[in-house]
């Protein structure tokens, strides 16, 4: 089958490169204030880094097929009232969303794992349509592409989508997902793929097999910063850089199930409210510091804390009704089947540019 000119479409290119070049001194404003900065930014990335091995047309494509999964993830979320970050892209890796609040059950943690394969096929439906309808090849490849990477998040290995909703189905299928996992891993020959797996199977050999008691203590700090001005009474002897001390806490959790830290130092004035991410029991809170900030004329100190917690692990956290096991399992089987219907579909399609070869 012939190719398409590769030169045809060049003069979007240029349009769009004279478009930012006018336009370069608003983009870089709005960047410095936007949320998205981050995300955009290594988005771009990303795409010049696959740029240097595949055509760049693809490299766009492939990861705007990881760009529509990784927002099926994040509406997913805001649909349950989950806080999220905007996606992340690692090359070669792919990319994340982080939630900056635990779910709070298997059927929560599924839905927003659901979100994204489910998102993630549409946009590759729609590309395949749209690489039918105009008979371009690359629009195919593109799809192909969409339909294989949702098809293998949905395989039952954790921390891959299908892992997480296998938790509102049942986590049985986890055994499927260490062989199939193997498998695909062996077959693929990916180092990624392979270290996925590997810790997967570590954690379920020790909490399984070893049962060895999760409940260990973590830690982790934060910062807050006091106005040098409410701290007059300390003058001079304002502690230094490695002070430590441990500070009065108190812990609770609001109407919705996030859990608040209130740390109390009455000396230095801090009352601190700190958001804990996941479910824990703390045992102690202590400052491992204070720091005069800018250090030529200081106008405010930034104190270290560091708080050692167990995460709590509720017993009903994997407790799912039976119609809801039912659905998510119904919901999870057909959209795999479907995947590897159109993952066979756009292989063997006319247009597809490597048939035959």
């Amino acid at each position: 089958m012939p190719q398409p000119e590769k030169r045809k479409n060049w003069w979007i290119f240029g349009a769009v490169a004279i478009f930012i070049a006018t336009k370069l001194k608003s983009i870089l404003a709005l960047l410095k204030t936007a949320k998205f900065a981050g995300p955009l930014i290594s988005m771009l990335i990303t795409i010049g880094t696959y740029a240097i091995w595949y055509p760049l047309g693809f490299s766009i494509g492939l990861v705007t097929m990881i760009f529509i999964h990784e927002m099926g993830h994040l509406i997913a979320a805001k649909l349950k009232g989950l806080p999220v970050s905007a996606p992340y892209f690692i090359p070669f890796i792919g990319a994340f969303i982080a939630l900056k609040k635990h779910p709070r059950d298997a059927a929560t943690e599924a839905y927003v794992a659901y979100g994204g394969p489910l998102l993630g096929t549409a946009g590759a439906v729609c590309t395949l349509l749209i690489g039918i309808w105009i008979e371009d090849p690359l629009w195919l490849v593109i799809a192909n592409i969409g339909f294989f990477l949702n098809l293998i998040n949905l395989i039952p290995v954790h921390p891959l989508d299908g892992g997480r909703i296998s938790t509102a189905v049942t986590r049985w299928l986890w055994l499927i997902g260490l062989v199939l996992g193997l498998g695909l891993a062996i077959y693929l020959n990916s180092f990624i793929f392979i270290l996925i797996w590997a810790l997967f199977a570590w954690e379920l050999l020790q909490k399984y097999v070893l049962k060895k008691d999760r409940k260990r203590k973590e830690r982790f700090s934060t910062r807050c910063e006091v106005p040098l001005d409410s701290l007059a009474m300390w003058g001079d002897s304002l502690p230094g850089e490695y002070h430590r001390r441990e500070l009065e806490f108190t812990t609770y959790s609001t109407l919705d199930g996030e859990q608040l830290l209130e740390v109390c130092w009455e000396a230095m004035n801090i009352r601190e409210v700190i958001h804990i991410p996941q479910q824990s029991i703390i045992h102690r809170v202590e400052t491992s510091g204070v720091i005069q900030v800018p250090a030529e004329q200081p106008t405010y100190a930034e104190i270290k804390i560091n708080i050692e917690l167990v995460q709590f692990e509720n017993d009903k956290y994997y407790d799912v009704p039976s119609m809801v096991r039912l659905k998510f399992g119904a919901a999870y089987a057909g959209l795999a089947v479907f995947l590897g219907y159109m993952l066979y579909y756009t292989q063997n399609s006319s247009y597809y540019p490597i048939v035959g070869s």
